[in-house]
């Protein structure tokens, strides 16, 4: 899908889900190109609901080998997202919608659909044990250390630090995959 043509379908879903325009122009957010579903791999299953992440396939090898060396190090990291589809993307607005939160709210730490780098294969939300999922505890645990130091060389890059241009909150959890 072109670029005018995920703008498009961006607005289309917004507009379905209500939402105004206007609440993230002003952000700035690039587009990224939802990867096909045929360059996905399975890289990782949660063992206790099942959930099955999935990666483009130099993104996955680069998401092991960094989880292997982390381990190595006394490190435990995991996935809790990976791959959404603009579709599934929409789906967690509806929640937000659902639970009351406005727009202006949600959109700090929820990139509309067409403005998500899961979108793209390459994105991951880590965590460690004993850790509130995505939150910015996230920040001051050793994995996150460990991260900062080390992520590079597997080619991961921290997205959103603090205070970053698109208006997100820190996200510590949050790395994409972009390699050198």
């Amino acid at each position: 899908m072109n670029q005018a043509a995920l703008k498009i379908r961006t607005a289309q879903i917004l507009h379905d889900l209500g939402i105004d325009p206007q609440v993230i122009a002003h952000r700035t957010l690039p587009y990224f190109e939802e990867v096909s579903e045929y360059l996905l791999e399975d890289t990782e299953t949660d063992a206790e609901s099942g959930k099955v992440y999935r990666l483009i396939s130099p993104a996955a090898a680069a998401w092991h080998q960094m989880k292997q060396q982390a381990a190595a190090d006394g490190v435990g990291i995991y996935l809790v997202s990976a791959f959404r589809s603009l579709d599934y993307q929409a789906g967690l607005i509806r929640i937000k919608q659902q639970a009351g939160i406005p727009p202006e709210v949600f959109f700090t730490s929820l990139a509309p659909p067409g403005c998500s780098e899961h979108h793209t294969g390459r994105a991951i939300d880590i965590n460690t044990p004993g850790c509130d999922e995505v939150t910015g505890v996230f920040g001051e645990t050793d994995a996150f250390r460990w991260l900062k130091t080390h992520a590079a060389r597997f080619g991961f890059v921290m997205s959103f630090p603090l205070n970053n241009p698109w208006g997100f909150i820190y996200e510590p959890w949050h790395w994409c995959w972009h390699p050198q």
